[in-house]
């Protein structure tokens, strides 16, 4: 058993069995999923719209070399900066000598998973350069030192009395803070970060090859501050979030939006082209562009490559039974939830996290869900028969997954063993896992394959 599943199966015992984060959970989800079902009512034929999404993600990922010369091509020509980045120590290296270059102290962040990827802000503290989180629940998570918890809503698990309480114990403020007050004091002290950061960073939504563009959606405002007060903004996206043509936004804009929190559409939708123009008023002096790998190339094999269609819309999590269970920080990973299952073994090796794909109970919940029917649950069935493959499972695994395929294909030795006996050695194998938390398994006296037989004879 390697480390990361030890935790994984440490984190989530804990979770599992905590009612009260589990009713935190349950609740921000449900008032999620109400939102989603009005949301799909902008769509007058859904389905459509998935399959013409997930279309034109086919067609982009199977071109992906060709769009990305092009996204380079056009945004270099508007004035772009773009950095080509294979590792995330690429990525963090060429962050750090723009920062150098520009003798800062401070850069400001918009929401980004890909830069909690690459752990951005811990590598620029430890080269004495401040990174704040702008997004409140980022800034919220960044407060009291955690990951986000969440693809989409990074502090999904934290009730309003859990975010007064951070509040209280860093930043000094009155206790038992209403909502409306957290969210004054997080203004009044992010304002004065935006006006002195002479970096902004943010992530990207989308890339538009045909425009050399970089689409940022949310609903704060914080991103547009970010990138509008600086003099230097820097983009770091994932290859895989490619888009063909500007004109694509008109159906990809609201189906984020939908499935991502329920709106018809995302507050601020903005499109950065490039550095601030000599007629333009605002913006930064220098934009750049940093084009990330880390192992997105890992998932362009046929097994797992519909999960580079993904658009980070946080809808399959919800849907998760698992992920409801346990919550997000179990998992270990930036990624969470079915769709970090997914592509985490490819990201970050299989050795290492092949667990994360057995984590499922195969309902395909997540797989109905996607706004881009991204075949989720077939894929994490990829991901274990790949781990097989590459002999990563271990000696005691395969035999007992040997004998019992031997037995489950033989009636006849299945029957040999009465239900007391049966009872006795499946307790007995699973005390440690089923049995810790749960009554032993009692076999019925009568199996269906004998009452059956009996059925036909009569």
């Amino acid at each position: 058993m390697t480390e990361q599943q030890t935790v994984f199966l440490a984190k989530s015992e804990v979770k599992a069995g905590d009612l009260e984060h589990k009713r935190k959970l349950a609740f921000n989800i449900q008032k999620y999923n109400d939102s989603v079902v009005k949301g799909k009512h902008q769509f007058s034929r859904l389905s459509i719209a998935r399959e013409k999404a997930k279309n034109i993600k086919w067609k982009t990922i199977e071109n992906l070399d060709k769009y990305l010369e092009q996204f380079e091509k056009n945004f270099t020509a508007n004035g772009g900066k773009l950095i080509w980045a294979e590792t995330a120590d690429e990525a963090l290296q060429a962050v750090l000598q723009i920062c150098k270059e520009k003798n800062t102290t401070q850069v400001v962040k918009a929401k980004s998973m890909v830069t909690e990827e690459i752990h951005l802000n811990d590598f620029l503290a430890k080269n004495g350069i401040d990174s704040v989180e702008t997004d409140l629940g980022e800034y919220i998570q960044q407060l009291d030192g955690e990951p986000p918890y969440h693809i989409v809503t990074p502090a999904m698990h934290k009730s309003k009395e859990d975010v007064a309480k951070v509040f209280y114990e860093k930043l000094g403020t009155e206790p038992n803070l209403t909502p409306s007050e957290i969210t004054k004091i997080a203004r009044r002290n992010l304002r004065e970060k935006y006006i002195t950061a002479q970096v902004g960073i943010t992530g990207g939504n989308f890339l538009l090859a045909d425009v050399g563009g970089v689409c940022v959606s949310e609903n704060e405002g914080n991103a547009r501050l970010s990138t509008t007060f600086p003099a230097t903004q820097i983009s770091i996206v994932g290859i895989e979030k490619l888009l063909p043509s500007i004109n694509d936004l008109q159906l990809f804009w609201p189906l984020l939006a939908t499935y991502g929190t329920g709106q018809n559409v995302t507050v601020y939708n903005t499109i950065f082209t490039g550095p601030r123009k000599a007629n333009e008023t605002d913006g930064p002096e220098e934009m750049y562009v940093i084009l990330l790998d880390n192992g997105r190339t890992n998932l362009l094999r046929k097994e797992v490559r519909e999960s580079m269609y993904c658009i980070r819309c946080g809808s399959c999590l919800n849907a998760c039974p698992v992920y409801k269970n346990i919550g997000g920080h179990a998992y270990g990973a930036t990624y969470s939830g079915p769709i970090g299952s997914v592509i985490t073994p490819h990201l970050k090796g299989m050795k290492e996290f092949k667990h994360l794909s057995y984590a499922s109970s195969l309902c395909g919940n997540c797989t109905e869900v996607c706004p881009l029917k991204i075949n989720i649950h077939e894929m994490l069935l990829e991901n274990r028969s790949l781990a097989v493959e590459e002999k990563l499972n271990n000696f005691s695994e395969n035999t007992t997954w040997k004998l019992w395929e031997r037995a489950m294909l033989s009636r006849g030795m299945m029957n040999i063993a009465g239900p007391g006996i049966k009872s006795k050695v499946v307790n007995k194998l699973f005390k440690d896992s089923w049995g810790k938390h749960r009554g032993e398994i009692q076999f019925a006296e009568t199996s269906f394959n004998k009452m059956w037989k009996a059925r036909k004879k009569h």
